[in-house]
């Protein structure tokens, strides 16, 4: 119980630190694959994203996805305006074709994102993807976005 409540008050201070930090509305374009191709808003440390996800669970073999979910943001790093930041995330995905056509799964992901210059930043992390009557799959996830910042 005591180390519940050290992890719950480090979370905590963690988070109003962070909070601090962050713009109040971001609006990213993401173009490449984490968290999908589409959109996403982040309001404060918390992000919605919806788009297209392709992923390769085997060499030379694509898998094709909607995404949908919900994305936790902390421990900005960096003096910028827009800090670079850690995150962590659970979606919703359905898949388009493959072993995965017409059925629905579950990702987790945790990862970097980079702010490079104003709002381009590129991420990286790692996704598991579970789904009934397949294994449990983990693959890397790069990304590429534009972001623009609200007040």
């Amino acid at each position: 119980m005591k180390q519940l409540f050290i992890l719950l008050f480090l979370f905590a201070s963690v988070s109003a630190y962070s909070q601090s930090r962050f713009s109040k509305n971001e609006l990213s374009i993401n173009g490449f694959r984490n968290p999908s191709i589409g959109a996403e808003y982040r309001h404060n440390q918390v992000s919605f994203h919806a788009g297209y996800y392709p992923t390769a669970f085997k060499s030379g073999e694509n898998t094709s996805f909607i995404k949908t979910g919900l994305t936790l943001w902390f421990l900005p790093v960096g003096k910028k305006e827009n800090p670079s930041s850690f995150y962590a995330g659970a979606s919703y995905l359905r898949g388009l074709n493959r072993d995965y056509e017409n059925k629905n799964a579950m990702g987790f992901e945790a990862g970097f994102r980079w702010m490079m210059w104003q709002g381009l930043n590129l991420r990286i992390g790692a996704i598991a993807v579970a789904a009934n009557s397949e294994s449990l799959k983990i693959n890397p996830t790069p990304g590429i976005s534009y972001s623009f910042f609200f007040k």
